[in-house]
C-alpha cells in the first residue's frame, strides 16, 4: 500500500474515533491535546488491524511513538 493510502486511512480512522479532523495539524500531540486517550488508543489499534491488517499488541504500544498523526502514519507504514 502506498503512503498516501496509509495516510488517508489513518486520518479517517482518527476522525471517526475522535470527531476531530487532524489532517491540518500532523504534529499535534493527540494525547496532550485530549484528542486521544488510552481507550481511544485501543480502538485505534483495532481499526488499524481491521482496515490495514497490521498487528500491534497493546503491550508493545509505546505512547511516544503514536502521539501525533505523523508518527502514527510512519509507524503504520513501517509495520506493513
Amino acid at each position: 500500500m502506498i503512503m498516501d493510502d496509509v495516510k488517508a486511512t489513518v486520518l479517517s480512522i482518527l476522525q471517526d474515533l475522535t470527531g476531530e479532523d487532524v489532517s491540518n495539524n500532523m504534529d499535534a500531540n493527540l494525547f496532550d491535546e485530549g484528542i486521544l486517550d488510552s481507550m481511544g488508543s485501543v480502538q485505534l489499534l483495532l481499526e488499524l488491524q481491521n482496515q490495514l491488517g497490521i498487528e500491534v499488541p497493546v503491550s508493545e504500544f509505546e505512547r511516544s511513538e503514536w502521539e501525533t498523526p505523523a508518527k502514527i502514519i510512519a509507524k503504520v507504514a513501517s509495520l506493513q
